[in-house]
């Protein structure tokens, strides 16, 4: 089963072509044990995820004399992410497993990159992205074994208690407490394989966005209209 891979929940662009054997990939089956990185792609910072996601998929096939008929099932990044970057990836994921009447799963961003960060780290590793607002999504692991749900928070405000590795943007590790000072930094980044590998086959898919907060933009409150503009009433 070729499977294309899609992450958009961070300033990063992440697309990539996985093959999974068919008989892992069915409800019943189990987690599959051997996965192929076919090709990837990965556009560092770009957030222009709008205006190249479909061009990088499109281009990624062709450079593999493969289309988007070749695909046989999509797996996408679910956040948690900035509103409008994770929209543009689930959209177009979405889009094309419609078009292709093909499976799609949706998995946690912050599971992939744990299991970027597992290749090299072991023990409880704490995951965190840049939210913006001066915030960060963060979420612990043990193992690559999600602890609890994602959550969104300041920077400073994060426990060093019994962690080993923290994984966070470089930009933002100036603002860590004190207690993580000492631990073992990394920035882990979601990867086309470990996008899959996060997938549970064995669930149901879902493509539930975790935006964890309200959009950025928001719907205007009424303008208020001074009394003089008002014309009076008509007797």
């Amino acid at each position: 089963m070729l499977i294309l891979a899609i992450d958009t929940s961070t300033s990063d662009l992440v697309v990539g072509l996985v093959r999974v054997d068919d008989a892992h990939t069915s409800a019943s089956a189990s987690q599959p044990q051997e996965y192929e990185l076919i090709d990837e792609q990965v556009l560092v910072n770009t957030r222009q995820h709008n205006e190249l996601l479909t061009p990088t998929a499109v281009q990624l096939l062709a450079n593999n004399d493969l289309t988007l008929r070749d695909v046989s099932g999509f797996v996408v990044g679910l956040g948690p992410g900035p509103f409008t970057g994770l929209r543009v990836g689930i959209a177009t994921a979405a889009a094309f497993a419609d078009a292709l009447s093909a499976p799609i799963w949706g998995v946690c961003s912050l599971d992939a990159a744990a299991l970027e960060c597992q290749r090299q780290y072991h023990g409880r590793v704490l995951i965190a992205t840049d939210a913006r607002r001066k915030e960060v999504y963060w979420a612990e692991y043990v193992d690559g074994v999600r602890q609890h749900y994602p959550q969104v928070g300041k920077p400073e405000d994060l426990s060093g208690d019994h962690i080993d590795v923290v994984s966070i943007p470089d930009h933002l590790v100036a603002r860590l407490p004190e207690s993580l000072s000492e631990v073992v930094r990394t920035h882990a980044r979601p990867g086309a394989l470990s996008l899959v590998k996060a997938v549970d086959w064995a669930a149901p898919a879902q493509l539930q966005p975790l935006y964890l907060r309200r959009p950025d933009a928001q719907v205007p409150a009424p303008v208020r209209v001074s009394s003089a503009l008002v014309y009076p009433k008509q007797p």
